[in-house]
């Protein structure tokens, strides 16, 4: 910008109707008198006179001194009322409804968040949302690394007829790390009726549009992040077109034979227990963005979320998985609060741990943290046997930390507070 376009633009200072002038003239004001009462002072000080006012010479001692702490405090008053009026002028665009009156605790908790460790939550599905619902009041410095594997529903339609990436996880993610999340939730989850659009939900088409506008998707989720005003990034594991596939234990039929289910909206309905998970095709490049944030990061959180579903498929992405052995950050695997139907039936939390280690190998992360809440009361649609049992002898290599992390409204989910609370603690003491 050169000198002129400045000039220009600080003029717009005295365009009328900023309602900032009227406070800039009451700080003038404070300022002078703040200014008279020390000249008072100083004065009284420098010529102290000869004693009388109209023969009384205690109030010739006292006048000059009582002059000066008058005007000196109510200059103090005008000084302070216009740079707190002055603030919330300035502030008042960038607040939502309701925080007028505490700028200094809104600007208070900005800059601790800004100043909050770097973290780099890896996942996808409602898992992933909830960690990031409660991260997102403790720091800024956060990005989520989300798959692109969701062939079902929405997303699934989108992804087969406009060949985008899937944009259900990124949606959910978007709307956890937005500042008005209760709106934004509601028009995002929003869903058309099938004569409509097909049934797709508002955030999926809005961020599907996004990508037809800015011309690629890691563009558009970036343009996305700052006209809904989110805290952190949020990132594909992957840019590629993967296929998750599944190697099923017991004889199931799939067309072509064999025991591969292939789709990661048909892996939980083929009712037999998983082996493995794989992509297809099975190299593929992760994106450069997330590597680099993986690299930098002081904590790495892997899951919650759906074990083969929705946390594998992005270390199924070795160069992930390279990037996180080697950062120096904190690793902590968060393991689910309830067994996911169709995946993890009977699972515990070392049965979730061995499925990890059987696909990346041991050593991936340095804690398991796990819920020990388990005698919550069940909604009559979930058996007991729905919650992740723990045993900690059966956790070895890791250190296990066992918490208080289930929701009191939905037992078999995480509390995002309490579990993002517990997560920063690992991360301060280490």
């Amino acid at each position: 910008m050169d000198l002129c376009a400045r000039l220009k633009a600080n003029l717009k200072w005295l365009y009328p109707g900023l309602g900032v002038k009227r406070w800039l003239l009451l700080l003038a004001v404070g300022i002078v008198l703040c200014s008279l009462g020390v000249a008072f002072l100083l004065m009284t000080l420098i010529f102290p006179g000869d004693g009388t006012v109209s023969g009384h010479p205690l109030l010739a001692l006292l006048l000059p001194w009582v002059w000066a702490l008058l005007l000196g405090l109510l200059g103090l008053a005008l000084v302070a009322t216009a740079l707190l009026k002055f603030n919330q002028a300035l502030l008042s665009p960038f607040l939502t409804p309701g925080q007028e009156n505490c700028v200094a605790e809104v600007l208070y908790r900005h800059r601790r968040r800004d100043r909050g460790p770097r973290v780099v939550t890896i996942g996808g599905g409602t898992g992933l949302a909830s960690l990031l619902r409660g991260l997102k009041e403790h720091t800024t410095n956060l990005t989520a690394v989300v798959t692109v594997a969701d062939d079902g529903g929405s997303s699934g339609k989108l992804r087969q007829e406009l060949g985008v990436l899937p944009p259900g996880d990124f949606r959910n993610c978007l709307t956890a790390l937005a500042d008005d999340e209760d709106l934004l939730t509601k028009l995002f989850q929003y869903r058309f009726g099938q004569k409509a659009v097909g049934g797709h939900s508002f955030g999926n088409l809005f961020i599907t549009a996004m990508s037809g506008i800015t011309g690629d998707f890691e563009r558009a989720l970036e343009e996305s992040s700052k006209v809904l005003a989110v805290r952190g990034r949020i990132l594909p594991s992957t840019l590629e077109n993967v296929t998750l596939c599944a190697d099923l234990l017991g004889e199931v039929e799939v067309v072509g034979g064999g025991r591969v289910v292939e789709g990661e909206s048909r892996i939980p309905k083929s009712g037999l227990p998983i082996n493995r998970v794989f992509l297809r095709p099975d190299r593929v490049r992760a994106y450069p963005g997330a590597l680099q944030t993986i690299l930098a990061a002081d904590l790495i959180v892997i899951g919650p979320g759906s074990l083969y579903t929705s946390v594998l498929p992005n270390l199924l992405v070795e160069d992930i998985v390279k990037a996180i052995r080697a950062s120096r950050a904190v690793k902590v695997y968060v393991c689910n609060v309830a067994v996911q139907p169709g995946e993890t039936d009977g699972y515990d939390v070392a049965a979730h741990v061995a499925a990890l280690e059987r696909h990346v190998g041991p050593g991936l992360f340095d804690y398991v943290l796990a819920n020990n809440r388990l005698d919550m009361p069940l909604p009559g649609h979930l058996p007991r046997e729905a919650l992740v049992e723990l045993e900690e002898g059966t956790i070895l290599n890791y250190r296990l930390v066992a918490a208080e992390l289930v929701d009191l409204d939905n037992p078999w989910r995480h509390d995002p507070p309490k579990l993002a609370t517990t997560v920063m603690e690992l991360c301060e003491k280490c």
